[in-house]
């Protein structure tokens, strides 16, 4: 955790607002020793009353005017001392975005740049925490149990939110090229006392209280997340004071709520038939179904969600009914639509009269829409679809297992979708998961070296970044999402010894400790090895001189000796792919977990694989033995040689073939059958 920030002179924007002022408010409250500035223009939905708690501290003052106007928002931050901005103004209702979004590209993605270059210019500002919203995100899959994490992709759906999402771009860009020191939020929707009534709840609360009709967009299905205004302010007193420099956070809620099960709340609050009290009206243009965020990251800081939905609900229903008269005639936000929609094809009325006593929603709407100029699409929501029962996330898309797994998918029919992310980048994993949505993480990324492990010798930082760093990583994200991940390791972390003698058929088992560090290589993995056994999600696989059916790949073992002009003659372990490729699929299948001796029972030496490959496939072939000191001279680092003992992974499957029919089913009788057709052709 950073250490704790401590402001001096702070500005905030649109303060009096309805978030704004109370996080205004409080810090008002509670740090009588900060300067507090508002720069507020005061629009239709802001209103000096809602600052009345601090107006008459000596610590507040107020500006009205526009963060449009560079000169002011200069002149500001110089005579004012600034040194942190809380930036909250914005306009921010959807369905106003769609009559007059040029107004939220101006106010939204114009003003944060004013700020931003003022900032920029001034070279006095030590925080700039820019309010954004969890609409940027886009619509959440309705059966998600994952939430939007911080660094999940934007895809934002409406004029609203892509403003609030360009605007995000724009400070995080002043935070990477001029180093300006920025912290951005966003937030699931709040409530509470001095909303303006163009939002759900104090709409339908005013409505109630006038025992008018309660008008809910499409069926009311939609799910969204409510936070008290009160919680949200102490949130952001949390992340002003703790939060850390270049960070997102976001400020959510698990608790999630259907509109129409709000809508029947407010009914009984004022206890109000909602079978008759609720009428459905058109829904508005692409209204998003969901939105599901994860508040992990600033639960970390210390804040917590205190006040319940009934709490809540009950406090906010009060002050209404005590301030009737708060936000003056608001008849024109009390509307079904309170904005018109205009947009190509459509022809409609800006202001329609208040139709909410009169029967709305008894008859079926008409959709006046030109279809012939327009398709809206019908929601997601609408569309039948079933989850698959298994999809994987594959890292390693360009090394030879990962693109080998990418391969048995497709001929398995197992949707999977290969990793974007790079392992030591979190942030980059976390929107993998996000945006893919895997059962299960397959990890088949890492550095062997190139062309072998000699070169990890001289590249050990890069070594340590992908096989430690980034594996680990993997691990802890899978871990936090419930994720089982499918390691491929390595076997080559033993070497024989007193207890596991050549020739003896001893082998190492998945219990004990690794005794090879002869390579920087083997070093990292056998590291890595050791730090996932805490991880009770992973299942390691240690796999050993891999082979194939494919002898032109020059990482296959069986290529690389048949390449080289000496051999050394040892027994080892090793893992035939073609067999134990799908082996590992079924594992995940069965979502074993733990670390596996991944080997074909046995062991076979190097010239026993050269006496078949000239037995089945050249018989002119010809090899030359050296010996391991010998060998020694010519690389640079050393090879580890060792048997496994496979009986755990046999007793799981026990069809499982021994190596050496292992490698004469899966190798070297198809390429035999190959060549000897393509020598007939």
């Amino acid at each position: 955790m950073a250490n704790k920030y401590t402001p001096k002179n702070i500005l905030i924007t649109g303060a009096a607002g309805f978030i704004a002022s109370h996080v205004c408010n409080r810090l008002i409250r509670n740090y009588p020793d900060y300067k507090i500035v508002v720069l507020d223009k005061l629009d239709y939905c802001s209103s000096l009353k809602n600052l009345d708690p601090s107006r008459s501290s000596p610590n507040f003052k107020f500006i009205k005017g526009d963060i449009a106007s560079a000169d002011l928002v200069h002149f500001i931050l110089q005579t004012e001392f600034i040194d942190t901005i809380m930036h909250f103004a914005a306009q921010t209702h959807v369905d106003n975005s769609f009559g007059n979004s040029f107004e939220f590209t101006k106010n939204n993605i114009y003003g944060t740049h004013v700020l931003l270059e003022a900032c920029k210019v001034t070279g006095q500002i030590k925080r700039f925490i820019h309010v954004s919203t969890d609409e940027v995100y886009g619509e959440t899959d309705e059966d998600a149990v994952v939430g939007n994490h911080e660094a999940s992709q934007l895809l934002p759906t409406n004029p609203y939110s892509a403003s609030k999402a360009g605007a995000e771009m724009l400070v995080m860009a002043y935070g990477r090229s001029y180093g300006l020191p920025v912290i951005t939020t966003r937030g699931n929707n709040v409530y509470g006392t001095n909303q303006f009534p163009e939002k759900l709840i104090p709409k339908f609360i005013l409505l109630a209280m006038n025992g008018k009709i309660l008008p809910i967009h499409g069926d009311g299905s939609n799910v969204r997340s409510y936070l008290y205004c009160e919680d949200v302010a102490e949130a952001f007193e949390v992340i002003l004071h703790r939060g850390e420099v270049g960070h997102v956070y976001n400020i959510g809620t698990k608790k999630e709520r259907r509109v129409i099960d709000v809508a029947r709340d407010i009914c009984r609050l004022f206890n109000l038939d909602p079978e008759s009290q609720i009428k459905f009206v058109e829904n508005r243009p692409f209204n998003d179904q969901r939105y599901f965020l994860d508040d992990q990251k600033l639960k970390s800081l210390g804040w917590y969600e205190r006040t319940t939905w009934e709490e809540g609900l009950k406090k906010t229903m009060e002050w209404y009914v005590s301030n009737p008269d708060w936000w003056g005639d608001v008849s024109g936000a009390l509307l079904p639509h309170p904005r018109m929609l205009m947009l190509p094809g459509i022809e409609r009325q800006f202001n329609a009269p208040d139709t909410s006593n009169s029967g709305l929603g008894s008859a079926p709407v008409t959709n006046k829409f030109n279809q012939s100029r327009m398709l809206v699409p019908s929601p997601k929501h609408n569309i039948p679809s079933q989850k698959p029962s298994l999809k994987f996330l594959i890292y390693g898309r360009t090394g030879w297992i990962g693109g080998l797994l990418g391969k048995l998918c497709e001929k398995q029919g197992i949707p999977f979708e290969y990793g974007k992310g790079r392992l030591e980048q979190r942030s980059q994993l976390l929107d993998d998961i996000q945006t893919v949505k895997p059962t299960h993480v397959f990890n088949a990324a890492g550095v062997t070296g190139r062309p072998n492990v000699d070169w990890c010798e001289t590249h050990k930082p890069e070594t340590i970044r992908t096989n430690v760093v980034g594996t680990l990583t993997l691990a802890d994200i899978c871990r936090e999402h419930d994720l089982l991940m499918i390691n491929y390791a390595t076997g080559c972390i033993f070497e024989y010894d007193a207890t596991h003698p050549l020739g003896t058929g001893v082998g190492f088992k998945e219990e004990d400790k690794p005794n090879f560090t002869g390579s920087f290589y083997s070093k990292t993995k056998a590291v890595v090895e050791e730090l996932l056994r805490e991880f009770d999600n992973v299942c390691t696989l240690r796999v050993r001189m891999p082979i194939s059916s494919d002898l032109s790949n020059p990482r296959n073992f069986i290529t690389k000796i048949t390449r080289y002009n000496k051999v050394v003659d040892i027994s080892n372990s090793m893992t035939i792919l073609d067999e134990l490729l799908p082996v590992s699929i079924e594992m995940a299948k069965r979502n074993l977990r733990g670390i596996w001796n991944f080997t074909n029972p046995g062991v076979v030496s190097h010239n026993e694989i050269l006496q078949m490959y000239k037995d089945y496939i050249d018989p002119n072939f010809n090899w030359v033995n050296f010996s391991l000191q010998e060998q020694a001279k010519v690389i640079v680092a050393p090879r580890s040689n060792n048997e496994l003992d496979a009986s755990k992974l046999k007793n799981e499957f026990p069809e499982l073939l021994s190596i050496k029919d292992s490698l004469i089913k899966y190798v070297f009788e198809p390429n035999r059958k190959t060549i000897a057709w393509e020598h007939s052709n």
